[in-house]
């Protein structure tokens, strides 16, 4: 029996000095270091605060489609209506609301933070508000997160205003003008510059 537990333990360990050696060898093998170049470049994220060209909210406006907006407002109906007299709910009806002051409805609770920001509701106002409520006016009653998309909250805007307020949109922002070096690119040889070009080829 000595002699067959020796002959088992001796096969044991042989067959894990070879597994191991396998190991070290197809390792060795495999390993071919860092790869020098990628087979695809993959372009670097923008950094931490930088965003895509921010486009300008009258733009928005003009392009703005109050038929999407008045689907955007699915999501204020648990809250608000809009009817000319319609009632009001957890907050207030929103009827001819743009160009209003803040707090305009009478009877309804309006919070001291919202009561207390200047002015009235203008287009950059009301799309601060949907954007971020509580960073418009700190100390809100509103819980609405707000909306992300500005292409929504424009779209929402304009079907506000089409609710009784009806003021004329802000004139779009024109395209900015072309760089020098960009206008240069693009421009043809201009009156001076072509009787050079004869006298080289007359030479």
């Amino acid at each position: 029996m000595d002699d067959r537990s020796n002959t088992i333990a001796g096969w044991v360990l042989a067959g894990g000095i070879a597994a191991l050696g396998l190991s070290i060898a197809s390792g060795m093998y495999f390993h071919r270091g860092e790869v020098e170049k990628p087979g695809y470049a993959i372009e670097a994220a923008a950094a931490d605060g930088e965003a895509g060209p921010v486009i300008p909210l009258a733009t928005l406006l003009a392009a703005a489609d109050p038929a999407k907006g008045e689907a955007v407002f699915k999501k204020c109906m648990a809250c608000h209506t809009i009817a000319s007299g319609g009632a009001n709910g957890i907050g207030p009806n929103l009827w001819a609301a743009l160009g209003k002051p803040h707090g305009h409805v009478a009877g309804f609770a309006y919070s001291d933070a919202l009561k207390s920001v200047p002015g009235n509701w203008d287009w950059e106002g009301m799309d601060k508000w949907l954007a971020n409520p509580k960073k418009y006016a700190p100390g809100t009653k509103m819980t609405f997160a707000g909306l992300g998309n500005p292409v929504d909250r424009a779209n929402l805007i304009v079907y506000l205003n089409s609710q009784g307020s009806n003021l004329p949109l802000p004139a779009p922002v024109a395209a900015p003008a072309p760089t020098d070096e960009a206008a240069k690119a693009g421009e043809p040889a201009t009156a001076g510059e072509a009787p050079k070009a004869e006298e080289a080829v007359a030479k």
